[in-house]
Parts: structure tokens; sequence; C-alpha cells
């Protein structure tokens, strides 16, 4: 039997100064991108027009921000390096908080873990002052030579606290971390020109711009390939631009969220974000974005971390109901405006989007695709005038059984209806791809398996869903589930929301539920680990509505689209010129047009550039 170990009875002392000051730098300065990000955030809020950062080893070695703002006076930057000193709160109430920073902490911790140097000058003076701070110990302000605005040098970050250094990654993982911090703020002010050297290498140089052209250049794509959202409800707006579905990645780093112009990466948001995008995008892909929110001053809490990078909303409901329709109203378009792909051979497609069309007109009905499901294929626009197929050759279908090349001229792409942005279609090719004009001459190809895969997926998810209730199936003999006492509670607390999904239950003592029916589409599927999976998302976020969670969402979707699949024209079969435009007119038409259930896109477009460009005929 072991000892039990001695104790002597602690007692309780005052920390230094300077200790106190390394335990905050540690909370305030994880890494060099987080003194980054509060330089250029005072810069910011300084009035910067122009800001210039330069870094070496990832900022490990030196950080070096210089903007042309306001500037500081000797007494402001002796302040400056003092502990919660700050010119951006004028009262005692954390509440009307407008600008980047607020808190007083960042220059302090960064003096007392690195070597720091500020140089500043204002508009009214003829010199400019130098301060520095060495291991927190600090130099008073000297005369030195400066323009207008300030330059801080930060060298040998954490020599001070070594064991924070230790614990720093690779020189390219940290230039990781600060470029991903630059791109954020870049996007938070694009008013302001920013410059930005890793190793004396240009990382990007912005000139003063426009939100959308900000927005493309750090998204790295073109302005014409961005969904536009402007959505407001109450005091609360919804603002930015968002990449359609055939854009992704495979990481969340192309998400960039502002709230009032602070860049966050609130958990909440992007939850908002991925339960959006699920009709839309393969499982474990992430989407490419920038979404600004504007909220209330008084109905926003940003003194949540030292970082300033978490919020907590008044009323998160709210927000995430806003972002979650907001994105899906802007992706719910058909493929008018949802994001077809640049076959831009030779480097990475980006998306295109057409003009949206006009409401439907009266028209003549268009001939119905054969083979369709009998939920009710019927296309709800004429289709366009009938165009001059291609040279017959191997692997192409004529579009005309009595096509021959002298019977007449091809039709020219100012004679196509502007209306419909997918064209009219000229060809099949292999019996599997549709080849299109378009009205604006480019060429679009469509994959007839995969958009008529979508087309039917959203007539199952209509009709399914038009009546509010799912239709459900009882069971022979109910099901108890035993849950955790909470799952428990959170599912009866939800009850008939649950039965409008097709899910009847009864509590049946503390932790258990007895469950009599289950919704008709899921079948003999394992709906005790499916009714535990929702239990537990219903537990975690209890103002989640049953019907968004993603467990029964995925599966009832997952049913959805494997009877689309299976219900939809297939590849290698030959389709009749009617069957083709049909085919595209439905397609601009129906929601999510852009990519087929399983998140694959369904069309590209070649422009007459890339024609070019392929041919040698540009660069």
């Amino acid at each position: 039997m072991s000892e039990a170990p001695s104790f002597s009875r602690p007692t309780i002392r005052r920390l230094s100064g300077h200790l106190i000051d390394l335990i905050a730098a540690g909370e305030v300065i994880e890494r060099p991108a987080a003194a980054l990000k509060e330089l250029v955030e005072n810069a910011v809020d300084a009035g910067a027009t122009r800001i210039v950062v330069a870094l070496r080893a990832g900022g490990t070695d030196r950080i070096d921000v210089t903007d042309n703002g306001c500037g500081m006076t000797p007494a402001e930057l002796e302040l400056a390096v003092e502990r919660h000193c700050t010119s951006k709160l004028q009262d005692e109430r954390l509440v009307q908080i407008r600008t980047l920073g607020f808190r007083g902490e960042a220059l302090p911790s960064i003096g007392a873990s690195a070597r720091l140097s500020i140089t500043s000058r204002t508009p009214e003076s003829d010199t400019a002052w130098c301060i520095r701070v060495d291991g927190g110990v600090i130099t008073p302000p000297q005369p030195a030579s400066g323009p207008v605005g300030t330059r801080i040098v930060v060298t040998d970050l954490f020599f001070a606290t070594p064991a924070r250094r230790k614990f720093l990654k690779s020189a390219r993982v940290e230039s990781g971390h600060a470029e991903s911090v630059m791109r954020r703020l870049a996007l938070s002010a694009p008013h302001c020109a920013m410059r930005v050297l890793l190793d004396d290498k240009v990382l990007f140089d912005l000139p003063e711009q426009s939100p959308i052209a900000r927005t493309a250049a750090v998204l790295d794509t073109t302005p014409d390939t961005l969904i536009p959202l402007d959505e407001q409800r109450g005091a609360v707006r919804l603002s930015g631009f968002a990449c359609g579905p055939a854009r992704t990645r495979a990481t969340g780093s192309g998400q960039f969220i502002l709230v009032n112009n602070r860049p966050v990466t609130d958990p909440m948001l992007r939850t908002a974000i991925r339960v959006a995008y699920r009709p839309v995008i393969e499982r474990g892909r992430f989407p490419v974005m920038a979404l600004h929110l504007k909220v209330p001053l008084e109905r926003l809490d940003v003194n949540v971390h030292p970082a300033k990078t978490e919020l907590r909303f008044a009323d998160e409901a709210e927000i995430r109901s806003l972002v979650i329709g907001g994105l899906g109203r802007a992706l719910g378009h058909g493929s008018n405006g949802g994001g077809g792909i640049h076959a831009s051979f030779g480097s990475r497609p980006s998306i295109v989007y057409p003009p949206r069309p006009p409401e439907p007109r009266d028209a003549p009905a268009s001939v119905p695709l054969q083979g369709s499901l009998p939920t009710g294929y019927a296309p709800r626009s004429s289709p366009l005038p009938e165009t001059t197929p291609p040279l017959a050759r191997p692997g192409f279908a004529e579009t005309d059984p009595a096509f021959a090349p002298a019977a007449r001229a091809p039709q020219q792409p100012e004679a196509l209806d502007p209306a419909f942005p997918l064209g009219a279609a000229i060809a099949q090719v292999f019996d599997t791809y549709i080849l299109a004009l378009a009205p604006d001459g480019d060429l679009v190809l469509v994959d007839q398996h995969a958009a008529h895969e979508r087309l039917t997926h959203e007539r199952l998810r209509e009709q399914y869903a038009s009546g509010g209730t799912l239709r459900s199936q009882a069971l022979l003999l109910p099901e108890v589930v035993d849950l955790p006492r909470r799952e428990a509670e959170a599912l009866m607390a939800r009850a008939e929301d649950l039965s409008k999904l097709g899910i009847d239950l009864e509590s049946f003592g503390p932790g258990s539920v007895l469950l009599r029916s289950v919704p008709a589409l899921l079948g003999a599927q394992d709906i005790q680990g499916l009714l535990k999976d929702v239990a537990d998302e219903l537990a975690s976020d209890p103002d989640l509505d049953p019907a968004g969670t993603g467990s029964l969402s995925h599966h009832l979707d997952a049913i959805l689209a494997r009877m689309a699949c299976h219900g939809s024209i297939r590849a290698g079969r030959r389709l009749k010129p009617e069957e083709m435009d049909a085919l595209l007119r439905e397609m601009e038409l129906t929601p999510r047009a852009n990519t087929c259930s399983h998140g694959r896109p369904t069309w590209l477009k070649l422009t007459r550039r890339e024609l070019e460009r392929l041919f040698g005929r540009v660069k």
C-alpha cells in the first residue's frame, strides 16, 4: 500500500507585473499570425488607406507593418505600450464597439514577449517619434525620421517566452496562417490598398477596390463567377458573394465571414453555411464564399475572447435562419444563376453564371423527355428554335436524321433567344453529353444523366414536401429506444414537429422513447440509429428544427437521390432534338440544377476566348 503524498499548505501571493504581462501575452499572441492580425487591425482603425506588410520566417523572425493612418504623438506612444490603454472606447460600456480593436492588450503583449519598435508621426508634427519595448522593458520615445502614419517592427517573437517559441510550427506553416489572416483583413477593408510580402516575395498587392473586386481577388476568382447576396430581416442584413456548388474545397479555408466588418470564425455561422449547402455539394467538401453580416451593436457581444474572432449573438436562431435562408435562395435558382463551370483546359475550372431568364411565359409546351418518372416531368417552357447540327462523325448523334451539310446555313448566335442562357442543342456527344450553343456564342456541354437526375430529385423533393407532412409507416411492433435522459427529453420536446416528418413517438419513462412509426421513405433502414443521431443534434442545439438536422435530412435526401438516379435518363441513350432542348429549358428553371444529387457538375461552358487559347490564337 503506497503512502499518501506529503502536503504543504500553499500560500497566495501577488504575481509580478512582468509575469502578468507574459500570461496576458500568451492569451492574445498565440502565434505570429495573431500578432500580425492585431497590428493590421490597428492600422485599419487608424484610418489607413494603404498598408504594407513584410514578414520573415512566417513572422517568427520579423513582422513589419507600415500604414499611412493618423499616427500617434509621443504621449500616445507611451500609453500605447501600457496594458489596457486604448483610443477606441469612449465610455465605460462594452456595447457600441465599432472598431476592430478595443481591449488595449495587443501592443503591450507583443512588447512583453518580443522586441518591438513603433515609429509614428501625426499630420501636425514636423518629425516622427520612435518608442522601443524589449521583453517588457520600455525605452522612452525619441525623435526619428518617417512619413505621416505608423511603422511597427516586431523581431524575435517569443524570445522572452521560450516555451511558447518552442511550440511554433515551421516557417511554411506559420506563413500559411499569416496569409489567411491577411486575406480576411483585406476582405474586411476593400477601401484600403494592401501589399503583403513573405520573405521578400509578393504574396498579393491589392489596390483600393470595390467590394466585389476585392472579394474576387481574395477568393482567387473573377467577379462574374460570384453569386451576390443581399437579404434583410429586421435590423439584421446579410450581404456578400458566394461561389456556386461546383466550386468547393477540401477544407473550410475558402469561407470568409465578416460581422460588422470584423473577420470571425464563428462555429454557429459555419454550421449554418454547411446546412445551406448540404443539398447541393458532395459530403466532405466545403463551399467558397465571403459573407458580411450587419448586426445592431447592442445585439452583439464581441468581448468573448482576447482574439476577438468569436462572438455571441442576442438571437442566434434569427442569425442562423437568415444565413441558411439567404444562401438557400441564392443557390436555389436553376442553371440561370447557380454556377456552371468554364472548361478552362490546363487550369483550374472556374464557375460562370449566365443571366437569369424571365418568368415562364405563355408558349407551346415542350416535348417531355421519354423515360421520365411517373411523378410528372413536364418542361415548363418552350425550346429554342431548331439549330443546325455539326457534321456527322463517330461519337456524335445527329440532331436531325435528315441532316445534309448544305441543307441550311448555321444559325447565328444573335438569332438565339437570350432568355434561355443554356442555348439550343446542336448535337449529342457519345450518346451521353448534349452540346449546345449559348446566345452569346459560347459552347455549353451538359451531362444528360447528371442533369436529369437533379431535375428528378427536385421533383421528388417537391412531391414529398408539398403537403407539409411526410407519409409515415406504422411499425408492426413499436420499438423502445433507450437514450440519455437529456436526449430523450429533447426528442419529446419536438414530438409534434417530428410527427410531421413521419416519426411518431411517446415517452416511455426516463431516458426512453417508444417509436410507433417511421417515414415511409426510410423503409427498413436503421431507424434506431437515425433517431439517436437526431436526438444528439437536437440536444446539442435546442433551437434546431428537426427537419434541419443533418441525420434526418441526409437519410431522406439520400433516398430521394437514389430514386432520382434510378429514374433518370441514362448515359448512352440517344435523345431527340426536342428532348435535348426540353432538358435545357427545365435546367434553367429548376433549383440547384448546376450539380447532380451527388455534387458533381451537370454542365460546362467553353467560351470563345478559351477556344482561341486552345488553338494558339491568344495567350
